[in-house]
């Protein structure tokens, strides 16, 4: 290890645009209410009243990342926004459970023989989470889906396609099982 390694990734903590575990610059403030609340409103775009983001969360791209009132992103949760057109938008009064993922982009994988890894991303598509949707634990949400105001992901869904108003959606690829009303249904 050289001191300018050092002094480089403490730069890169000091100016990035992320919050986590992997970032002890400003980790630590998540500790703490009201330490928490000032660098949120100041790192994300928007951070709701009441609204909460604990330690061992991490998103990237905060500047891309908007929090609705309160909205908790929870421990081992993982919001992975984007400079170029990959906003999350979380809306008033959503409940995560621990460890939800969500995601703006993914990997290219359609250029035959070329390693995955050298194939670039696909193209960046939002992600809402409407008014007083309920995510469950462990839901992973994949590029350019919307979940419905006041509808259910179960736990360990992952959710590859929108999900309308007011229904609970389950399973890999999350289904819509029933309305909230009770009426049963799927798409």
């Amino acid at each position: 290890m050289r001191w300018s390694e050092v002094l480089d990734r403490i730069r890169f903590w000091q100016t990035a645009n992320r919050l986590g575990p992997d970032i002890p610059y400003t980790h630590w403030r998540l500790h703490f209410k009201s330490t928490m609340v000032n660098l949120c409103k100041k790192e994300f775009k928007y951070f709701g009243d009441g609204a909460e983001f604990r330690p061992g969360a991490y998103a990237i791209c905060c500047s891309q990342i908007s929090l609705g009132k309160r909205v908790i992103i929870r421990p081992a949760s993982m919001l992975f926004a984007d400079m170029e057109g990959g906003e999350i938008t979380i809306e008033d009064d959503v409940m995560l459970g621990s460890g939800v993922h969500i995601y703006v982009g993914n990997h290219r994988y359609d250029c035959d023989g070329n390693p995955i890894i050298d194939q670039g991303y696909s193209p960046l598509k939002p992600v809402v989470l409407k008014k007083g949707c309920w995510i469950g634990s462990n839901v992973i949400i994949l590029p350019g889906t919307i979940v419905g105001e006041n509808s259910v992901i179960g736990a360990g869904s992952v959710v590859t396609k929108s999900v309308p108003d007011r229904v609970i959606a389950v399973g890999n690829p999350a289904r819509t099982i029933r309305t909230i009303d009770g009426a049963v249904g799927g798409r």
